[in-house]
C-alpha cells in the first residue's frame, strides 16, 4: 500500500499543472477569440443601422418620423453595445501581463459607447419636432453630444498594450 501513496501523488502533482491551466485565465488566443466574435455582430449590427437611419433621413423624412428612426437607430446601438460589452465580459481575462487592466478597458469603453447612444436616444425622445427648423438644430446638437460622449469611451491601447494579444488580434481570422 504504500507504493502507492507515491505514486498517487505523483501523479496528482503532474495532473495538478495542467487541469490548474485549463481553470483560469484564458490565453491571448483564447481571449482575443472571444473578444473579436462578441465585437464583430455589434459592428455589423452598428453599420447596418447607420446605414439604415441614413436612408431614412435622406427620404424626405417628416420631423416626427426622423425623430423615430434616430431613436429606434439609438435604442439599436445601445443595445447592440451592451450585448458586445457582455460578450466581452464572458471573456474574462487574458492570462497576460496587466490583463486585468485590458480587460477592463475593453468593458469600460463599450459601456461608455452603450451610455452615449442611450443618452443620445434619451435626448431625440426628449425634442419637439416642431417647428422642424428647430427640431432639426436640436438633432444636431444631440448628435455633438453623441460624438463627443463617444470619443471619450475610445479605448486608450497606448496604456493597455499586450505583445501576446496583438499578435493574436493580428493574426486570428476572428480579428480580420
Amino acid at each position: 500500500m504504500r507504493a502507492v501513496r507515491p505514486i498517487s501523488l505523483a501523479l496528482v502533482l503532474v495532473l495538478a499543472v495542467p487541469l490548474s491551466a485549463c481553470s483560469g485565465q484564458p490565453g491571448a488566443q483564447a481571449w482575443a477569440a472571444l473578444v473579436c466574435t462578441s465585437l464583430n455582430p455589434w459592428r455589423s449590427e452598428i453599420d447596418s443601422l447607420t446605414s439604415r437611419a441614413q436612408a431614412q433621413m435622406t427620404a424626405g423624412t417628416t420631423p416626427g418620423q426622423a425623430k423615430e428612426n434616430l431613436a429606434r437607430l439609438f435604442d439599436g446601438a445601445a443595445t447592440a453595445s451592451e450585448q458586445a460589452r457582455a460578450g466581452v465580459e464572458r471573456a474574462g481575462v487574458p492570462a497576460v501581463d496587466d490583463g486585468q487592466e485590458i480587460a477592463d478597458g475593453f468593458l469600460g469603453s463599450l459601456a461608455g459607447i452603450r451610455d452615449a447612444y442611450g443618452q443620445a436616444r434619451t435626448g431625440v425622445e426628449a425634442l419637439a419636432t416642431r417647428p422642424a427648423d428647430a427640431f432639426y438644430a436640436e438633432v444636431s446638437k444631440v448628435l455633438d453630444r453623441l460624438t463627443t460622449d463617444y470619443e471619450k469611451s475610445n479605448l486608450d491601447t497606448t496604456k493597455l498594450e499586450s505583445v501576446e494579444l496583438r499578435q493574436a488580434f493580428d493574426s486570428l481570422p476572428e480579428c480580420q
